[in-house]
């Protein structure tokens, strides 16, 4: 009863706050309640501390004694929803399939997956030696296991 009170009261907020989405809700047996929030802009310390308020001021703690984190996605953490790659198109992802793990520069997002770009150095066809090689790989959302950005310095 308590965490379906906790997603209602998320959701309302969200809904007044179209830019930001939910990445994780969860509600321990000791009522400690983790927002986790992602925005298409990204997410600033006001966003959360505006969701932190709409749901902490609608739950009485003298009904509920609970906690309350609320956070935005971390830069390395994985991307969860197809929403979040949008705002990372031109960046570096790592992105695992069952086949295989991918490290390039994510071109495009479509409705179904994403397409990846890297070079790769390979064998020439005809004598010694290797050439670099562009490469480019359209991923289902689908096959994906788990993407990371990979941030570089």
């Amino acid at each position: 009863m308590f965490k379906e009170k906790v997603e209602g009261l998320v959701q309302k907020a969200l809904r007044q706050r179209e830019d930001l989405f939910l990445i994780d809700l969860t509600v321990g047996g000791d009522n400690a309640i983790k927002i986790v929030l992602d925005g298409d802009e990204g997410v600033a310390l006001t966003d959360c501390m505006e969701i932190s308020r709409a749901v902490e001021h609608n739950l009485d703690r003298e009904a509920q004694d609970f906690s309350l984190e609320v956070t935005s996605a971390g830069a390395t953490a994985p991307l969860r929803l197809p929403r979040q790659y949008h705002k990372h198109v031109g960046r570096h992802l790592e992105v695992k399939t069952e086949a295989t793990t991918i490290e390039g520069k994510l071109r495009e997002v479509g409705e179904s997956g994403i397409t990846l770009a890297w070079k790769s150095r390979e064998p020439k066809p005809v004598g010694k030696g290797k050439h670099t090689v562009q490469k480019e790989e359209v991923i289902s959302f689908a096959a994906i296991q788990e993407a990371k950005v990979v941030l570089k310095f």
